[in-house]
């Protein structure tokens, strides 16, 4: 399976009211618009499976 193929969880956010996030799959989903202010929301945190902390 290719890189460019692999569809990853990224979470994305609002970049005008940094109120609305979402988590989207890539490159499967185009990037939502938020619901409240109707732009484009944009990357915020790709999320990596077995992140620890």
């Amino acid at each position: 399976m290719a890189r460019g193929s692999r569809k990853e969880a990224a979470e994305v956010i609002c970049p005008k009211c940094k109120n609305h996030t979402e988590i989207v799959y890539l490159p499967m989903e185009e990037l939502p618009k938020c619901p409240q202010c109707n732009v484009r929301m944009v990357i915020r945190e790709l999320l990596a499976e077995g992140k620890s902390y």
